[in-house]
């Protein structure tokens, strides 16, 4: 089963868990606490909304806001901005000519089987390049002008290489401890689907088997209400628009 939690409701629930003393272990990855049974094994999990600073020695996190970037990628477009404490600062959408229109397949996946050397084949793969490099481009700028806690990333594998590997490089590398792999189905990045992303990252979620039913009703009363997948949280507006 699957419950959201408002980001104030997430809290309240981790300093509780915290304060009781449960057996848990805390999953920097992931973002997440792993609720243990009495054997050590898994009994629930429990995503903290991105904008709750990581755990330390499983002890309330250090106040203060936490700074992050969400990125979006699909073939041909990208949704990106800068947040604080959950809220939109800045944010910019790419878009490229990368897929061949009557076979609907992306270039990259087009020159795996077919080369590149038709006229329209060069020029989907210049404006793939331009794509990255004008991602990393703005990443460069949002690295140099804050200080970044966490990189919220949606990106198949099949892009990943053309993003680290762009003449204007990221800001950081693959294996960056930063990065949190958004689990979630993004649609095509657009403004409006990047801060769906961004309410999805700042809701806390409970994962746990309906056997687990009665001890969630222990941690969280049950007139405490969850939110559906489609319910929107609280943020504030963006404060700046580019």
């Amino acid at each position: 089963m699957n419950r959201f939690l408002s980001r104030a409701t997430a809290e309240q629930l981790l300093q509780k868990i915290l304060d009781l003393g449960l057996p848990a272990q805390y999953d920097y990855e992931k973002h997440r606490l792993l609720l243990l049974d009495a054997q050590g094994n898994e009994q629930v999990i429990f995503r903290l909304p991105l904008s709750t600073p990581p755990l330390r020695q499983l002890t309330l996190p250090t106040p203060g806001p936490v700074h992050y970037v969400v990125v979006l990628i699909q073939a041909g477009n990208c949704a990106m901005g800068y947040f604080e404490d959950g809220v939109s600062l800045n944010h910019k959408v790419f878009r490229s000519y990368m897929v061949r229109k009557k076979q609907g397949k992306s270039q990259i996946k087009y020159l795996k089987t077919k080369g590149k050397s038709r006229a329209g084949s060069r020029v989907r793969l210049g404006e793939t390049e331009e794509f990255f490099e004008n991602i990393n481009g703005r990443l460069q700028e949002y690295f140099q002008q804050h200080e970044i806690h966490r990189i919220a990333l949606s990106c198949s594998k099949t892009l990943l290489p053309f993003l680290f590997d762009a003449k204007v490089p990221t800001p950081f590398d693959k294996r960056d401890e930063r990065i949190f792999k958004i689990p979630k189905h993004v649609h095509t990045p657009i403004y409006e689907v990047m801060m769906d992303a961004n309410r999805f990252l700042n809701r806390g979620e409970l994962i746990y088997e309906p056997a687990q039913q009665a001890f969630i009703h222990q941690l969280i009363p049950e007139q405490a209400e969850f939110l559906n997948e489609e319910e929107t949280t609280d943020l504030a507006e963006d404060l700046q628009e580019e």
